[in-house]
């Protein structure tokens, strides 16, 4: 691609030799499908933020990229005056290579633009940054974050003044303003230390870490004598940012019989004991079984690099570790609460939770057991966690809001997923239960008994640059242009297409297909990775013909898909 090499050519000019990017310019000068992939496009925002791997180019992470977003939005801060300018912006961190350098030099830009800025003095999760932007008041939030990716792969997320992940609308503006940036001559910089030094950046000490987790246990929803301590558990954060937060939040919970998988307790931007850092892959829970089985853990824990993501494995009735996919989680903390807040008087008479569109239904039926209404949105929790303003605007009480891919967010004052309080709740969850004679894997098997036995299957189809970009492409064209009658065996009743958004919902490349009697599949090109998802979901008399109807309809729609060339 002619505009590719041209851009790398200016990059190879205008690179200082000194600097590392420069020598890795120089070794991809004969890569032409590596110039391509790095050149092609200038990164932009997705269902996140910015998110690429890191090195040279406009299609990836590096300080160039990260100094023209920080500008534009610095620009953009600026269009609301004076006031949002000294309400400033917070910024976090997370452990991977040249995160704190990048969080950093965004201070620093931000400091030159006169814009407040407030950084944490070492890594810190996700949804601190996102909680610590209502708690301090700030205008905008940025987390220097590639969560759950590969290792080679670092991040850019931006929050606004309600604590959300920006919406569409603010994601435009700030866009527009990026556009605008000269790369070479439109950033204004200054020293990180002489902004400290100044007070136009300043260092957040540990009484807002503290808040963040007098918040966290606020929630609580039994403590004390109903619940046992003593509950065997094993957690582990991946080699990322949650040991400090968890940890203390089970001392100050009491409990005293859970274990921290050693090898994973310190931050590793290599992530060498676990490779892929996606609590949502089985593989990553290896030390943890292991650690499990020595001391006989009832359940099993992960977080993801910036603790937003939270997964677990319960011990079956035959002594097994059985991974649970984010769909069943969400049963289990749909239903704990809600029974929970029932028991204690405190459910709301008008209450409401919230989930995507590719999330199981069971949930829906469940918070309609307990006259809650289920709200659904775009994938993302800046889109659930986007509809908390709204919910209460209109009188709701926002009780949960999660989504299938291991993301639960139990707090309106946190607005975006939260694995440090969706740790707490699902072990506070298991020791009360535990209490009364059953382990949370009982407790599903009841709910599948009560409510039917959904299937959850899902399928990810990477596809990796500009080649697989393309191809998604064309399989989602292929789909829409043919829709299938019926899938499995199993006829189709309904289909959504969201390409032009439906009713509430904003446009998204994603599409459902409705069967009867909640059975239903969506899928979706991913907004942060290289892969298009697929999301199956059956209900049927018993689990084994629920999960045989689940696999008939995923066969074939994958061999149709797959067929796309």
């Amino acid at each position: 691609m002619e505009e590719a090499r041209q851009r790398y050519e200016e990059w190879l000019e205008k690179v200082d030799q000194s600097n590392p990017l420069y020598q890795q310019l120089l070794d991809m000068k004969d890569n032409e499908k590596e110039i391509e992939e790095s050149f092609y496009q200038y990164i932009t925002f997705g269902t996140a933020g910015l998110r690429g791997k890191v090195g040279p180019g406009t299609n990836r992470m590096n300080e160039y990229m990260v100094s023209k977003a920080t500008q534009g939005i610095a620009n953009y801060i600026q269009r609301f005056g004076e006031e949002a300018m000294k309400k400033g912006v917070v910024i976090a961190h997370d452990p991977r290579y040249f995160s704190k350098e990048f969080s950093q030099l965004a201070a620093g830009i931000f400091a030159a633009n006169n814009i407040k800025a407030y950084v944490f003095p070492d890594l810190r999760p996700t949804p601190e940054l996102a909680f610590m932007v209502n708690y301090l008041g700030t205008q905008a939030g940025i987390n220097i974050t590639a969560s759950h990716n590969p290792k080679e792969y670092n991040g850019y997320k931006a929050y606004w003044e309600d604590g959300c992940q920006v919406s569409s609308t603010v994601a435009d503006g700030m866009l527009e303003e990026i556009d605008k940036v000269d790369l070479w001559t439109g950033v204004k910089h200054s020293n990180f230390d002489e902004g400290v030094a100044s007070g136009m950046i300043t260092v957040l000490g540990e009484e807002y870490d503290r808040a963040y987790l007098d918040h966290i246990e606020s929630l609580a929803i039994h403590e004390g004598d109903e619940i046992d301590l003593d509950i065997p558990l094993v957690y582990t954060p991946l080699n990322g940012c949650g040991t400090i937060p968890f940890s203390t939040m089970m001392k100050d919970r009491g409990f005293t019989n859970w274990h921290l998988v050693e090898e994973q307790k310190d931050p590793d931007p290599e992530f060498t004991t676990v490779g892929y850092p996606n609590p949502e892959d089985h593989k990553a829970f290896k030390l943890a079984e292991e650690l499990g089985k020595k001391v006989g853990a009832e359940l099993l824990m992960a977080t993801d690099p910036d603790a937003d993501r939270f997964a677990i494995e319960l011990r079956n009735d035959e002594g097994e570790y059985i991974p649970l996919n984010g769909n069943q989680v969400g049963y289990l903390l749909v239903n704990y609460i809600l029974e929970g807040r029932k028991d204690a008087g405190t459910l709301p008479e008008k209450g409401a939770m919230v989930k995507s569109i590719v999330t199981s239904s069971m949930s829906t039926q469940m918070a309609k057991a307990y006259g809650v209404e289920m709200f659904e949105t775009l994938t993302g929790f800046k889109n659930i966690c986007g509809k908390i303003p709204y919910l209460l605007e209109n009188g709701y009480t926002y009780l949960f809001g999660y989504e299938e891919s291991v993301g639960y967010a139990a707090s309106p004052e946190i607005r975006d997923k939260d694995g440090i309080s969706a740790g707490m709740l699902v072990t506070e969850a298991a020791a009360y239960y535990r209490k009364r004679g059953k382990t949370l894997y009982n407790v599903l098997q009841d709910l599948y008994e009560t409510y039917g036995y959904y299937t959850e299957g899902a399928y990810n189809l990477v596809l990796d640059g500009l080649e697989g970009k393309a191809r998604i492409s064309r399989m989602m064209e292929y789909v829409r242009n043919n829709l299938p009658e019926e899938l499995g065996g199993c006829k189709i009743s309904k289909v959504i297409d969201y390409i032009d958004g439906y009713e509430d919902i904003p446009a998204q490349n994603a599409m459902r297909f409705f069967f009867d009697d909640d059975n239903w599949l969506a899928l979706r090109p991913s907004g942060t990775e290289p892969k298009i998802k697929f999301y199956f979901y059956t209900k049927d008399d018993t689990p084994e013909a629920s999960k045989k109807k689940n696999q008939a309809i995923m066969d074939d729609l994958l061999a149709i898909v797959n067929a796309v060339e």
